[in-house]
Order: structure tokens, then sequence, then C-alpha cells
């Protein structure tokens, strides 16, 4: 039986929403999108995800090709997936550590998040992203390794967003994450099956148990965070939650790499 037109439409519609979420890729519709479109739309993040990685690898892939040592090939890939997300969730992941870390009740929190400007907390959170992420990527060294790293890492930190969203609630009535709206349970499952599915193909069903428990363990724990916190999640909390699981991933793929 053939899909319909209409479902099929819907599908890429959901395609180039997600990839306009988390990339600079000039991939959105024209259109407005209808209410509730954003959040029905994320059951394709962890394939946006594949699409950052592929960046990231293909980077990787041409600096080894002209003899450029691990630790420079994997900088030059960090650089291309911050490029090319237009560092958001790097964004994300400095407010909510200078929200979380510096402000002294709710509303000062909330404040210190909107405010574009980065603070200590969140320099150092970003220096340990970066930091870490390099040295996993540099110590995994052979190409295809990394590649499969990357893919891993983008799709299955994207994975649990949905789920996040549906199980944290907003902190603003406005914002990024409100305005999106709660992710239907149906996106909910498929993006955790994508991002199953990618990890165990990427770096096999042992790494992917691992990966999936951390970064089941570090969203709890930021969940648990946010909401005595500041009351919730926001885009902040949720760009935050992709660093962590990208961070984590791919310590697992640099752990399982090394001892063989």
């Amino acid at each position: 039986m053939m899909p319909r037109a209409e479902s099929v439409k819907d599908v890429v519609a959901d395609l180039r929403m997600a990839a306009s979420f988390v990339t600079i890729l000039p991939v959105a519709s024209s259109k407005p999108a209808a209410d509730g479109a954003i959040a029905r739309a994320t059951w394709a993040l962890p394939l946006a995800g594949l699409l950052v990685g592929l960046a990231g690898a293909l980077v990787y892939k041409i600096a080894s090709r002209f003899g450029l040592a691990p630790n420079l090939a994997a900088l030059l890939a960090l650089a291309a997936t911050t490029l090319i997300t237009g560092a958001l969730h790097e964004d994300g992941l400095a407010d909510t550590a200078d929200g979380l870390g510096g402000g002294r009740n709710r509303e000062r929190r909330l404040e210190i998040m909107r405010d574009s400007r980065i603070g200590t907390y969140g320099a150092c959170a970003l220096i340990l992203s970066f930091g870490l992420r390099w040295g996993a990527l540099a110590a995994i060294a052979n190409p295809l390794a990394v590649a499969l790293a990357l893919f891993a890492a983008h799709a299955g930190a994207r994975a649990g967003i949905p789920a996040f969203m549906s199980l944290v609630p907003p902190a603003r009535s406005d914002g990024l994450s409100a305005s999106a709206g709660t992710p239907p349970g149906r996106s909910v499952a498929v993006a955790f099956a994508l991002g199953t599915l990618v990890l165990a193909l990427a770096l096999g069903p042992a790494k992917a148990i691992a990966g999936l428990i951390l970064l089941s363990l570090a969203g709890l724990t930021l969940a648990r965070l946010a909401i005595s916190q500041i009351g919730g999640q926001t885009g902040d909390i949720l760009g935050a939650f992709e660093q962590l699981g990208e961070i984590l991933i791919l310590l697992v793929a640099a752990a399982f790499q090394m001892g063989g």
C-alpha cells in the first residue's frame, strides 16, 4: 500500500523543521508552523543529529587525509559541528551553567539565563564540554570509528529531548521551549527508537546500552535540578541536556575503543 501524499508531506515537513531547529541550514518551510507542529516534529531530531554528525565526520576524514594528527582533526570536527548548529546547544549549556550556578533565587536564575553575556560558570562549562569531546575524538583516532561515534553522539543526544520536554514542564510561559509545546507520545517513542537504533548500529549493543544508561541518568539529574531551581525546563536546559548527551556518548565510545 502506497503512503498517502499528505503523510509523505508531513514527514518531509517534520524533517525540515527538525533540521532547522538544530542547525543553521536554510531548510525551514516559508509557511508559519501550525500549533503543535514543532512538538510533533521532535521525533525527527535524531535524524537531524545525523546531519550534524555527518558534517563533523567529513571534516575529520578530510583533515586525516591531509595528514593532520588526530587531535587537530578532532578540533576541526568539533568546529564543524559547532558551526552547523550555530553553537545553539553550547549557548544553552553556558546559560544553564551561569543561571543555575550564579542565581540566588528562581527569578534571578531565569534572568541570568536570558542574559546574552557569558559568566564564569558558563565559560568553565564550555571549556569542559569542548575539552571532553575533543579528548574523546582524539583518543578514538580512526576516521571510521570517529564518524560512527559522531553519528551516535549527535543522534543519541537529541533522541531524549522529546521525552525531556514531555516529562518536565516549561519553566516560563514564554520562550522557545514553551512555544514549541509538549511532544506527543508518538514523537517521544519514535525519537527514542531512532536514537537507540543509531546507537546500536554505530557503537554495538553493549556500548549502546551503556550510553543509554548514562544519558538517562544525566537526564534525570538535570530534570530534578531544573525543577528544583527554576521550576522546569527552558530552551537553555534542553541545550545543556544535548551537550551532556554528546559528552557521555563520546566518552563511552572512547572508553570502549581504548579498552579494545
